[in-house]
């Protein structure tokens, strides 16, 4: 079959060759692309934390100072962070405890990490209404169960930061956490 020609001389049959205006889309098509590129990368950018967040976001929290029955309250992410070095008895008294009687069950293990089950690392903040508990600082009011114990409306806490009493609705959160050596922890 032949061409055929209009009066301006284009080919319209399908010649195979690239028209001018063919090359002019393409480039005009290509050139916005860029554009659009250039103009969302730093929108897409700007939405990353900055760097002053990025370092919240992890806490490195030195455990060769705590003493067994300690606790120490430090921070996370703006919030206190709870870590309590368990005594045996405290283990033993937390292992005592049937999961299924607890309103939120979970057992020590669940709480802890394997083969580090005397350390527990909790969020420092109620699960009722968000008040700081009471019992990882020296002499603070530990509760009737020996773990945590909220002055704002009562929840009381056991040896491993399990609700026992009072209006909290959870546990308190075991946060991400891993260690980094013996006696250090990655919290985040």
């Amino acid at each position: 079959m032949a061409s055929v020609e209009h009066t301006n001389g284009e080919d319209v049959a399908g010649g195979g060759e690239v028209r001018r205006r063919d090359f002019i889309n393409i480039a005009a098509v290509s050139f916005a692309g860029v554009g659009a590129v250039a103009v969302v990368l730093p929108l897409i950018d700007q939405m990353n934390p900055s760097a002053d967040v990025l370092a919240l976001a992890s806490t490195e929290v030195d455990l060769s100072a705590i003493q067994p029955g300690q606790a120490i309250k430090t921070t996370f992410r703006a919030q206190p962070l709870f870590v309590r070095h368990l005594t045996d008895k405290e283990i033993a008294e937390a292992d005592k405890v049937d999961p299924s009687t607890l309103r939120d069950p979970q057992t020590l293990e669940e709480r802890t990490v394997d083969g580090k089950k005397q350390w527990l690392i909790t969020m420092g903040v109620c699960t009722h209404l968000g008040c700081v508990p009471l019992g990882a600082g020296e002499g603070e009011n530990r509760g009737e169960y020996g773990g945590y114990f909220c002055p704002c409306h009562g929840s009381s806490y056991d040896t491993a930061a399990r609700i026992r009493k009072g209006p909290a609705p959870k546990n308190l959160e075991v946060p991400k956490f891993s260690f980094t050596s013996d006696t250090a922890i990655l919290v985040g």
